[in-house]
């Protein structure tokens, strides 16, 4: 087909069938996507009026004839270009790059679901960083997210060596060569964006105080704009907002832990360390996961793990009273306590029916010989907790 001007920078304003094959394929977008399969009879000719096949060689993105006229058609065409040249590996040509740089702001026409889209596919190629930064060569860049432009420049104090912007992609780079997730890498490249907004001072000495708490609601803005969907505006905002949790061996409890595993998700804290370790790496520190950090990881899964406890069994105190007809008191806990060691010992007597009848033997014991039971019935329990402690410890290599 053939079609005339496009007034919105993305839909024709009329459209009629082409003559020729080659019509049809001067209003691709790129040269290395205007080839067609030609079929006469039993013989094959690809047919290539605008040297694709010589691009594709030469790895080159190159616009099919005049770059401004393609831009125009479909301002998008101008991501897409960098999108190519980042999974692809490709460079994009010298004046199909001009027209981008000249013409980027024609991206504003485009939707924010067809941004979005677009910019995703650069986040999660194997370059991703250097295609955020290709973005920004072009121009597109402050039409996409401008808060990351706004760090371009803006010094850091003496935990870092590279600026605000710089740090930035450096984070998103160490997270696309871990091939970590999508969530992980949106919050590596955002969780310092309010950094240039919230400075104070300047040099070695100069601070960010609440970088985290502004970021998190720049970033629910940005991807509310971008109409990323409700649960990874949530995954991601929460994770810039957490990423500069305090942790230190010996300083920091349990309590604080459980509290951050509150606010941030039991099933999103390996994704949150995640950030910490891109964050460190694009500070310039060669180590991405220090012992301060596996020694983190030790007490998340120590916390994580449930506790040995008489809740755990199939009956409760009740239960105990009940099938007893005995008054609250001293033996009703016993009797749990030595119930707790049989489950630990072969869990499959977890079953109601099956403790009730060791509730009824129980309760036929005398009140030294139970409370004799109930004592070693704790002393296991304490013995496998430090089992089980050890084992995680070693998990992680911490002492």
């Amino acid at each position: 087909r053939l079609e005339a001007k496009y007034s919105d920078k993305r839909h024709p304003d009329e459209v009629k069938f082409a003559k020729t094959i080659k019509d049809d394929l001067s209003r691709r977008d790129f040269t290395i996507n205007a080839l067609a399969l030609g079929i006469k009879g039993a013989k094959k000719e690809i047919i290539d009026p605008f040297f694709g096949q010589k691009d594709l060689k030469n790895k080159i993105i190159k616009t099919v004839g005049n770059p401004e006229e393609r831009f125009s058609e479909d301002a998008l065409r101008m991501m897409r270009a960098v999108r190519f040249a980042t999974t692809l590996g490709f460079q994009i040509e010298e004046n199909t790059a001009k027209a981008i740089k000249k013409n980027s702001i024609w991206l504003k026409a485009i939707s924010q679901e067809r941004i979005r889209d677009e910019f995703l596919k650069i986040i999660m190629a194997d370059n991703a960083a250097n295609g955020v930064e290709l973005l920004r060569e072009l121009g597109l860049l402050k039409y996409i997210v401008p808060e990351l432009e706004e760090g371009y420049g803006v010094g850091q104090n003496k935990h870092h060596i590279y600026d605000c912007y710089w740090h930035s992609i450096k984070a998103l780079e160490y997270s696309a060569k871990k091939k970590l997730n999508m969530q992980v890498r949106l919050a590596s490249l955002l969780h310092d964006v309010a950094k240039p907004r919230v400075k104070a001072g300047d040099g070695k000495d100069s601070t960010f105080y609440n970088h985290e708490v502004v970021g998190a609601k720049m970033t629910f803005e940005i991807l509310n704009r971008l109409k990323f969907s409700k649960k990874d505006v949530e995954k991601v905002t929460k994770l810039v907002r957490y990423h500069l949790f305090y942790y230190n061996v010996d300083e920091v409890g349990e309590s604080s832990v459980r509290r951050l595993m509150r606010n941030v998700g039991k099933d999103s804290m390996e994704e949150l360390l995640q950030v910490r370790h891109a964050d460190r790496i694009g500070s310039g520190v060669p180590k991405a996961e220090p012992y301060k950090l596996r020694h983190l990881k030790y007490i998340i899964d120590k916390v994580s793990q449930d506790p040995l406890s008489v809740k755990m069994l199939k009956v409760s105190g009740n239960d105990v009273i009940n099938v007893l007809k005995i008054e609250p008191g001293p033996r009703v806990g016993q009797i749990l306590d030595v119930l707790l060691g049989y489950v630990l010992d072969d869990p499959k007597k977890n079953e109601k029916e099956i403790l009730e009848e060791e509730i009824e033997e129980l309760g036929k014991l005398e009140d030294k010989k139970l409370k004799s039971l109930a004592e070693k019935s704790k002393e296991d329990k304490v013995e496998i907790e430090n089992k089980t402690d050890q084992m995680t410890k070693k998990k992680y290599w911490v002492k």
